[in-house]
């Protein structure tokens, strides 16, 4: 029996996501992020295609590594203007049943307590169709933002993100007891209080002593999505993480990341399979080749180089405008994104010059996962680098909107569903069952949250 393939729409509130200048497409929507029915209708048809979810990225400062400032990401709309993912959530859950959500959030800036009383509403909103994508942020804008005088160093980061989960975990799993809320209308008690617990939580970089706000939701903890692929993000990911979007762009760096966090998963005493790995993928298809191809065209004369390097230095560090294009580009540790910083360089099967690097980033679908063709021709590499890389699924990235998704539903869907890759319909009620089984609504009994579970008091 072929292994299911797991999908994510992988989108951001704002108008230049990835794909950098397409927001001049004729037939591009991107203009419409503000308004709240792109959203809705956005759900109605991911959910037409049996999608697991709507994955939203997010940044909290601009792009300004490139050329000393932030003139270009400006100008080219590159992740700015950018709008709060989490406000487009409750409408897009009302017009969907199934249809789930992982929104983006760092744990560097914004405190834990507020934080966990907002993912429990969603949880309650959502009826259980929400994840959380944990983040430590990486621009130095963003620092500034909050008060900071200078970004945070990276391992420091995910030092205060392994606190942040402890005190969410604590928040969520071990608060309120699973019966805490008795509505007894006689004698006038809605909750009781022996049920509802402080947390008492003193650390290095918090103290929160609760209690946790809100009553339990359907998944108490929402499932933990991450997103970083340095060697100390997925080590955070082996640990904490149920679904991690895995960048590094190519076969073998896939697969050497994906058997890396299953092995250190195993170290940390989870099951490997308690882990789906998920990673970019930029599909452009037609019912022929010559339209599928035809459309990668008219793309790639949009696709505007310096909104990708405007976005590549905030990611990597790396101002490329500082380099002469014979230079080799050489791997420098830098506080930023280590994926990005790692790709062109100590990720590269060989040394990599500027101008090899601009060439790159210029093409479209140049530094992931990337195919055109017929709906047979997309379905084969899935297919293939499913079964290559050991990793589960896709985050499917826009090109232009809604067009992108919409022929993938249309063409690519019914495709991998004829080869039984792919759902035909919707089962599970959560998330958490979707992506490991009927009834699967709270963490396993091997994930870290697990151990902050209160007892029943006996009353």
């Amino acid at each position: 029996m072929p292994k299911k393939i797991h999908l994510n729409a992988f989108e951001m509130n704002c108008v230049g996501h990835i794909a950098h200048g397409l927001w001049r497409h004729p037939d591009s929507n991107r203009h419409r992020y503000t308004d709240i029915r792109y959203w809705t209708e956005l759900a109605q048809l991911l959910e037409r295609g049996k999608f697991d979810a709507l994955f939203l990225a997010d940044v909290v400062g601009v792009y300004d590594v490139y050329k000393q400032g932030p003139e270009t990401a400006i100008r080219e709309a590159v992740q700015i203007p950018c709008n709060d993912p989490f406000l487009v959530v409750p409408p897009m859950a009302l017009v969907t049943k199934h249809l789930a959500f992982a929104v983006t959030f760092s744990t560097t800036y914004e405190k834990p307590f507020s934080h966990a009383r907002r993912m429990s509403t969603l949880d309650h909103l959502t009826k259980g169709r929400i994840a959380w994508n944990v983040v430590t942020s990486y621009l130095p804008s963003a620092a500034r933002n909050f008060g900071m005088d200078q970004m945070i160093k990276h391992d420091d980061r995910y030092e205060i993100a392994e606190e942040y989960l402890d005190v969410s975990y604590k928040l969520w799993e071990s608060s309120w007891e699973d019966d805490a809320v008795i509505r007894d209308v006689e004698n006038g008690v809605y909750t009781d209080p022996n049920k509802v617990h402080h947390i008492h939580h003193e650390g290095k970089y918090f103290k929160i002593p609760g209690p946790h706000l809100s009553e339990p939701s359907i998944q108490r903890t929402p499932v933990i999505y991450q997103a970083g692929s340095s060697a100390r993000g997925r080590a955070f990911a082996a640990k904490h993480a149920e679904a991690v979007f895995l960048g590094g762009g190519n076969v073998q760096t896939l697969k050497r990341y994906a058997a890396d966090i299953r092995a250190q998963a195993v170290a940390f005493g989870r099951d490997p399979d308690h882990i789906k790995l998920m990673t970019g993928l930029l599909a452009i298809v037609g019912r022929t080749q010559e339209e599928a191809w035809s459309k990668f065209e008219s793309f790639q004369k949009l696709y505007n180089l310096e909104g990708v390097l405007a976005h590549y230095g905030g990611g990597s560090g790396y101002d490329l405008s500082a380099y002469e294009p014979g230079d080799v580009l050489a791997y420098t540790e830098t506080d930023h994104g280590q994926t990005a910083a790692a790709q062109f360089t100590k990720d590269s099967p060989r040394p990599k010059t500027v101008r090899e690097v601009m060439e790159t980033l210029g093409t479209l679908g140049g530094r992931g996962l990337f195919v055109v063709g017929t709906p047979e021709e997309v379905a084969d590499k899935m297919q293939f680098w499913i079964e290559e890389t050991g990793i589960d699924g896709f985050n499917v990235t826009q090109i232009i909107s809604p067009d992108t998704l919409r022929d993938f539903v249309e063409l690519v869907i019914p495709e991998l569903q004829r080869r039984g890759l792919f759902r035909e319909e919707y089962e599970e009620s959560t998330l958490r069952e979707r992506l490991f089984g009927a009834g699967v609504n709270r963490l396993p009994e091997d994930h870290p949250g697990a151990a902050y579970r209160k007892q029943p008091t006996l009353t």
